[in-house]
């Protein structure tokens, strides 16, 4: 019998954190409870749990500075939990590597809905009708019997979004890890960029949409079979 998936709740306030506790029970999760930001990444990383529910708002230490000390080793599934709905933080959030956002006042059947989901989403179930190998050396993506070269900044795009399935890149981001000189280049770029990889991709693997645009946060990799219509 496989183990429940353990979830770890950061939360300041007691009471709310009791409610999200029992409501994850209830749904058949187990659960552990820090109350400040201090010590978290520690016991992430100690412990190890399938998902993070990290408050914004935290005594010690702020929810960003944990994720961004999450993300210095760990890539757990990690839902920020936020009453600030300003965009800068909803972006800088995602750029430190959260994978969900949920606004307060939330319900905790929302809450629990959105662990789900994004359990569900980051762990695919790969086939080996989907599945894709790179080739470092030669700049190529292989699907079974076929290949598809790409450019040398193309390769370093979808390296970036191939080796962290569903997690969410900034065009910045993906500036980054495509311009090794550190040039400036414009998000259009990124975009154009993108365009042309799955332009190559739908080649390579008719039917099967890999990288997704997020709204006003950048772009992810999801594994996907290929469809039979």
């Amino acid at each position: 019998m496989n183990e429940p998936a353990r979830i770890l709740i950061v939360e300041d306030e007691e009471r709310l954190a009791h409610l999200v506790g029992d409501y994850l029970a209830a749904a058949g999760f187990s659960h552990h409870w820090l109350a400040e930001g201090s010590g978290v990444a520690d016991w992430v990383r100690d412990n190890r749990p399938d998902l993070v529910l990290l408050d914004l708002m935290l005594p010690g230490r702020d929810g960003l500075d944990v994720c961004r000390d999450i993300r210095s080793f760990s890539q757990v599934p990690i839902i920020m939990v936020t009453a600030r709905v300003e965009e800068i933080d909803r972006l800088l959030g995602l750029e430190l590597g959260a994978d969900d956002y949920v606004c307060k006042p939330f319900s905790p059947r929302e809450l629990v809905a959105r662990v789900k989901a994004v359990l569900r989403r980051l762990q695919p179930t790969a086939t080996a009708s989907d599945t894709l190998e790179l080739e470092p050396h030669s700049h190529r993506v292989r699907h079974g019997e076929r290949t598809m070269e790409l450019t040398t900044v193309e390769y370093r795009i979808f390296e970036t979004l191939y080796q962290a399935p569903n997690r969410i890149f900034s065009r910045d981001q993906l500036m980054d890890r495509a311009y090794e000189d550190g040039r400036i280049v414009s998000d259009r770029t990124i975009d154009s960029h993108i365009k042309k990889l799955r332009r190559k991709l739908a080649e390579l693997m008719p039917g099967a949409e890999l990288i997704h645009s997020v709204y006003g946060a950048g772009y992810r990799y999801e594994p996907a079979a290929v469809s039979n219509d």
